[in-house]
């Protein structure tokens, strides 16, 4: 089940504290319910997928199509529709909710969400240029990414060259993220650490692609508490 993503929101950054007194930053997740729209066979395609809206929208917002589309689906309207491929499809069917429970047995997920936006921003700020020398005949240039370009062949600054721009507003992915717990009644999600984006980002999760072995935090700390009930003799 844990092969498809749901999409939440960012709510913000807390703190989980454990027995031992440790206490690891978290960022909260208000994650949303996925209705299976679409069953995509073999047959059909070529191809297993499943096909999952979420969000609700009003009918007013809609085109024709995705209104006859959903009548015949026989379900409420969807603000996104996204495709997920699956190994075998006996598990879903038409109609069925997916929520938190799809990450039920999951320790560690990937995420994808869009960064904070920082406008236009300088060489040095956007690239980490370390700039000119401020003093010894440089001028009205100390902030400046010095040249970019040639003078006759080929005459053209290349794309992708670094230099001042837009910076941030782009979409990331952070892998391995440990969930710390989770809040079914309330449909929030606690991650470990912090991820990218301002509060009340659209957030993508799903099971990590990664196979990882690491310990999660409640393993290490059992660990300790393990290691503390051997006798000191034992331990040399």
């Amino acid at each position: 089940m844990s092969e498809i993503s749901l999409i939440g929101k960012k709510i913000g950054m807390t703190r989980e504290f454990y027995k031992t007194g440790q206490s690891v930053p978290v960022t909260v997740i208000k994650m949303e319910k996925g209705r299976i729209i679409d069953i995509v066979s073999d047959e059909k395609r070529g191809y297993k997928a499943v096909q999952v809206g979420y969000g609700k929208i009003k009918n007013s917002k809609i085109s024709k199509a995705m209104k006859g589309y959903f009548a015949k689906k026989n379900t409420e309207p969807k603000k996104k529709l996204k495709e997920f491929r699956v190994k075998n499809l006996e598990n879903y069917k038409e109609g069925n909710e997916l929520g938190l429970e799809i990450f039920k047995d999951v320790k560690f997920v990937d995420i994808r969400s869009t960064t904070i936006g920082k406008g236009f921003a300088g060489a040095m700020k956007r690239h980490n240029f370390s700039g000119l020398r401020a003093s010894h005949g440089v001028s009205v240039s100390h902030r400046a990414h010095g040249s970019t370009g040639q003078n006759q062949d080929p005459g053209k600054v290349f794309k992708n060259k670094k230099m001042a721009g837009h910076m941030g507003n782009k979409l990331r992915t952070m892998q391995n993220i440990e969930i710390i717990k989770s809040d079914d009644e309330n449909n929030l999600l606690y991650l470990k650490g912090s991820i990218p984006g301002s509060k009340n980002t659209e957030v993508i999760v799903k099971k990590s692609v990664k196979n990882i072995r690491k310990l999660t935090m409640s393993e290490k700390i059992a660990e300790i508490e393990r290691i503390k009930k051997i006798p000191e003799k034992k331990k040399k």
